[in-house]
């Protein structure tokens, strides 16, 4: 039986990742500090080592007998990146390159990093192929692509096999509703539970390319196992289709209001193509069917 670790497994995306690893017979050993995970999301049967990924010697047990390591810790709060840079470099770049020395020392077959579509900034050219020159917004940004080369970088001088996938607007239960991984879709649902109207930025016509995060799940684990992959490769996960904000709205049926606009990508939109021929994935969640089942989940009728 194999064992995986998974960074950041208390929180949204790697939570789903250790849950739906247990459901298919794997041993999970989830390694995370809490500081915005949450115990509760860490699945029964899974291992919990509590340490930061920015103290290196800390964390070097856990990777021992791991036979792959999906790395999905980080701080993931574009804002805070902007305001305090130092702060957020630490767990984004430091801990990513010490979960990748402590995997190489360990020998890991192969790493998956959780990279970021915010490493694409703002472009005019949609959908946005991995060919697309990187010019991120934020520091938070920044660091995501930083942690692109490192990967590719221990692909190449040490014989780790690692592969990033850079996430496009990941939603579904347990998402955060706060931080750089938040939806509109969360804010909507927060709103809507409180009986409060939808609060809209500019005019509601900018689009996301939302992306469930059970797509998301299967993703990462047809890189790891796909032979195809394992050179440091970069990849897009996104559903291939966007949808308004004014769309999401109308799906959750509430009242709203309209708040001025702010600096924002106006449309965001992934080209899949690579990974449904270098993984074999392509997204299968129903975006009006996975909102109709998150209303209900936050009891919104």
């Amino acid at each position: 039986m194999k064992l995986y670790l998974v960074t950041g497994g208390a929180g949204f995306i790697g939570s789903h990742i250790a849950e739906t690893l247990i459901a298919r017979g794997a041993r999970v050993r989830v390694l995370d500090n809490l500081s915005t995970g949450k115990r509760k999301n860490i699945p029964e049967g899974a291992e919990l080592v509590e340490a930061d990924i920015t103290d290196l010697e800390s964390i070097r047990s856990a990777f021992a007998s791991v036979d792959g390591v999906f790395h999905c810790a980080a701080l993931p709060r574009v804002q805070d990146s902007i305001e305090r840079p130092l702060e957020t470099h630490g767990p984004n770049i430091t801990g990513t390159l010490n979960v990748l020395l402590a995997a190489r020392d360990a020998g890991v077959k192969r790493l998956v990093y959780s990279a970021s579509s915010s490493a694409y900034g703002d472009t005019d050219q949609l959908p946005q192929p991995e060919t697309l020159l990187p010019r991120p917004k934020s520091p938070y940004g920044l660091q995501k692509y930083v942690g692109e080369h490192y990967a590719r970088l221990f692909a190449e001088l040490y014989g780790l096999e690692t592969v990033s996938l850079r996430y496009f607007n990941v939603y579904g239960p347990r998402m955060a509703d706060e931080g750089a991984y938040v939806t509109v879709i969360a804010v909507f649902l927060r709103q809507g539970k409180a009986g409060q109207l939808l609060s809209i930025t500019g005019d509601g016509t900018q689009t996301r390319d939302f992306t469930h995060v059970r797509d998301v799940v299967d993703a990462n684990l047809r890189a790891m196992e796909s032979p195809k992959v394992g050179r440091g490769e970069v990849i897009n996960i996104g559903a291939g289709a966007n949808n308004s904000v004014n769309e999401v709205a109308a799906l959750i049926g509430r009242p709203t209001t309209n708040l001025p606009p702010r600096v924002e990508p106006h449309d965001t939109l992934a080209d899949n193509q690579l990974a449904r021929r270098l993984l074999d994935w392509k997204p299968t969640v129903d975006f009006a069917t996975a909102v109709a089942e998150l209303k209900s989940l936050h009891g919104i009728a």
